[in-house]
């Protein structure tokens, strides 16, 4: 048995072992940076390439979609290959996916390398989730876990900023050859220094094909119906009405298999479990709080102040910055409060936070957005590292990998879900403002006459400009603007509520006990 396995109160740990964890760590950060990493350079990729609109959005839907799929068949993979083989490939095979992404020719290659990129790389996240809570000694649990609740909450928070830093720096190239040297360097260091369970090559020779099937058909429709309906307006599309068709059945079917099956390709008993049930359910709210938000703030200061993506990423730093800084203190308090006090002050945070937002205008900037992003910062470290705890900490061993795999996929569903319900509010609430708004600026009106008067007096000293359709536009322009900022608004007030009912479901949570001693990952 290697030191990995030796008992919970044993203090020091292997440096071995110890190089060959950060190698997973530094893995997983990048496997979820990737999903965001894209975001703000989407256009210059659909140049790069001759893509049309319809097309380009798949570069970020190929790779979730894959993901999405492997993150719970990760924990059968890591039983059957060992944690070391199974992290290995995940990582050379997600390195060897994002050099050739970079070197794409089309559209149609780009799809294929990014399916292969998100589903071999799918596999380091929950990985590193179910090695940090077998294979590293218990007396190391909080430092560790407050490792790796930075890492999944800052990867997405940075990725936007960092993607578009390096196109604009570079191109849109270096989106994917930003992971080619430290990916050979964790796939190195991996294979060299983590050795800590034995392969179960017999459950190859038995994996459950037809609840393999269901499951991807089941979880990457419905993906892509999250993904896409609000961009399609939903059932109106024939794709999404019959991806939306097949996902219901294949989902009933997949339950089915999953709890008949003597093999389940994915063990869904640990929702027995009721603090690892109730984990999972924070583990989605914060999925819909930490995507969603990397998504809001960005649309706002994109769309209404203007800004690109290097400045928008100097306002986004704030939040960065604060879960550094708060992650140590977090990490200090979880070994002495409950966690179930540390959630209800993460989720808290968040939503005041939000509700803070809900009140913003139009000239907000950075030091507006400044506190509301402490907070915000400060709530995904108060919320992500209980939460592990309280799903992941009382498990047995023996369940991690499979329990580490469906925690990390209902974070990922939230992300889904809550960028899905996000477009279909801002579409909504933006129609409904400007119907209201438009309605208001009547011709007729005084106020309103004198408005376009004053405008078309201005634009009437400038040669060449029809000052009448000029002055029409800019108060179409102020229209669009103060309707898009009330939108905004609204979205904002929804998440708060969001959060505020997290709290509630703390009240279902038992304290958590001391899980078993690890005992190797066996």
């Amino acid at each position: 048995m290697s030191e990995a396995a030796a008992p919970a109160g044993k203090e020091r740990i292997d440096p071995r072992l110890l190089i060959g964890f950060l190698a997973m760590v530094v893995g997983m950060f990048m496997a979820i940076l990737d999903i965001q990493i894209v975001a703000a350079s989407l256009s210059e990729i659909q140049a790069g390439l001759a893509a049309s609109a319809d097309e380009i959005v798949w570069v970020q839907n190929a790779y979730l979609i894959s993901e999405v799929i492997m993150i719970p068949l990760s924990g059968y993979v890591s039983r059957a290959l060992g944690m070391r083989w199974t992290f290995v490939i995940s990582a050379g095979g997600f390195t060897l996916a994002s050099l050739a992404c970079a070197f794409a020719q089309n559209m149609g290659q780009m799809i294929v390398l990014r399916v292969i990129q998100g589903f071999i790389g799918g596999a380091m996240i929950p990985t590193v989730f179910a090695a940090a809570y077998t294979v590293m000694p218990r007396s190391r649990l909080a430092s560790t876990t407050v490792m790796i609740g930075l890492v999944a909450t800052l990867a997405p928070t940075i990725g936007p900023t960092l993607g578009g830093w390096l196109t604009e720096s570079f191109s849109w190239h270096w989106l994917f050859l930003v992971n080619v040297v430290p990916g050979l360097a964790v796939t190195v260091i991996v294979w060299a220094f983590i050795d800590v369970d034995k392969p179960q090559l017999d459950l190859i020779r038995t994996i459950d094909i037809l609840g393999l099937v269901l499951m991807a058909a089941f979880l990457g429709c419905l993906d892509f119906v999250l993904e896409d309906g609000s961009r399609n307006d939903w059932f109106a599309d024939e794709a999404i009405r019959y991806c939306a068709v097949i996902a219901a059945v294949a989902g009933i079917g997949f339950f089915w298999r999953a709890l008949t099956s003597k093999n389940p390709i994915v063990d869904l008993r640990a929702f027995s479990d009721r603090n690892f049930a109730t984990g999972c359910v924070f583990s989605f709210v914060l999925g819909i709080a930490l995507y969603g938000l990397v998504y809001l703030q960005p649309q706002f200061l994109g769309r209404v102040r203007g800004l690109n993506s290097m400045q928008i990423g100097a306002v986004m730093i704030v939040t960065g910055a604060s879960q550094f800084i708060s992650a140590p203190i977090v990490g200090s308090i979880s070994r002495k409060v409950d966690p179930r006090v540390l959630l209800c002050i993460g989720f808290s945070c968040l939503a005041v936070s939000n509700f803070l937002l809900s009140d913003l205008n139009g000239d907000w900037d950075y030091n507006e957005f400044f506190f509301p992003q402490v907070l915000r910062g400060i709530g995904y470290m108060f919320t992500i590292i209980p939460a592990n705890v309280l799903a992941l900490g009382t498990l047995p061993p023996e369940r991690m990998k499979n329990a580490s795999g469906l925690y990390n996929l209902m974070r990922n569903l939230g992300g889904a879900f809550g960028l899905a319900g996000i477009s279909t509010v801002l579409d909504h609430r933006f129609a409904l403002h400007w119907a209201r708004i438009g309605e208001a600026v009547n011709p007729t009106r005084p106020e309103v006459q004198g408005m376009l008067s004053t405008l078309t007096d201005r634009y009437a000293a400038i040669p060449g400009v029809d000052s009448s359709a000029a002055a029409a536009k800019t108060l179409g322009q102020i229209v669009y603007r103060q309707a898009t900022v009330m939108t905004f608004m609204d979205v904002f007030w929804m998440m708060a509520w969001v959060s505020s009912a997290a709290i509630i479901v703390v009240l279902l949570a038992r304290k958590p006990r001391q899980a078993p001693a690890p005992g190797g990952g066996h």
